[in-house]
């Protein structure tokens, strides 16, 4: 008989089958992601950077900045070792961090670092041809078109930036969302170097739609090469090459928004 088990015993004394316990089995469980310390000063930053709370060019200072995001300096250290990497940040050797500034000449670089991204993404939603997705960018068009209605440059480059992330987002590549994330704030870094001011164009560029048609058509050719148009027309006007297209300023000298202190919650 296996040792552990059980022997049952009948009215006559006659052995009867032996049964085994059954051994208890752990419940499995997943741990529930707890974002550390240093992915919430990230996204802080890089929300700061994105809003103009830290405008381009301004220097990083750890005591300051720890303070007002009410954190230690080593995890706001490691933080920006991030930002660093995804050149959000520069180092300078004798000046410490300060905010990237992304002059004229660099603005072609990062849209056609955008049309790697947005093109792919592109294709993938073109081939899908997904009633769904559809619907939800015919929705984020609609309120890129209802922002440039207004008159707030902010608003307007909000809308349009949303547009293109949602694009990404929906070609389902977790990897190409986050490079797109970086791209749109290198984007409004561009943007904001301009020593002019914020500026952002007050009407919806046509090539939306032609983007728009060419996905629910599941042409992706035809995306890529509109968002190609798209982009073109964006460098022209950030770099001063055209100056004729209607635009949208926020002032050089209004005042940022405030960064203030992180709000750590643990999940539910």
């Amino acid at each position: 008989m296996e040792v552990g088990a059980r022997q049952r015993v009948d009215a006559k004394g006659t052995h009867m089958a032996s049964e085994t316990p059954r051994a208890v089995r752990a419940v499995s469980m997943v741990r529930v992601a707890r974002t550390s310390t240093v992915d919430l000063i990230a996204a802080e930053l890089r929300k700061a950077i994105f809003s103009g709370a830290l405008p381009v060019g301004s220097p990083i200072g750890e005591v300051e900045m720890a303070a007002q995001l009410g954190v230690s300096r080593s995890p706001l250290r490691e933080a920006t070792q991030r930002l660093l990497q995804e050149g959000l940040l520069t180092a300078t050797p004798g000046r410490g961090m300060r905010v990237s500034v992304i002059g004229p000449e660099h603005v072609a670089d990062v849209y056609q670092a955008r049309l790697a991204v947005e093109g792919q993404a592109a294709r993938a939603v073109a081939r899908q041809r997904s009633a769904e997705i559809l619907s939800g960018l015919e929705k984020a068009y609609e309120a890129l078109v209802e922002a440039s209605a207004g008159t707030e440059a902010r608003a307007i480059g909000d809308a349009d930036l949303g547009f293109h992330q949602q694009l990404v987002d929906s070609a389902g590549s977790r990897r190409l969302s986050q490079y797109m994330a970086t791209l749109a704030i290198e984007t409004r870094i561009a943007s904001f170097s301009d020593a002019n001011g914020y500026s952002v164009r007050r009407s919806v560029s046509p090539t939306y739609r032609t983007l728009l048609d060419a996905l629910a058509a599941g042409d992706g050719d035809a995306a890529f090469a509109a968002l190609e148009q798209q982009f073109g027309e964006a460098v022209a006007r950030l770099t001063g090459a055209d100056a004729e297209v209607e635009t949208i300023e926020t002032p050089a000298d209004e005042q940022p928004p405030a960064l203030g202190p992180i709000a750590f919650t643990d999940p539910a």
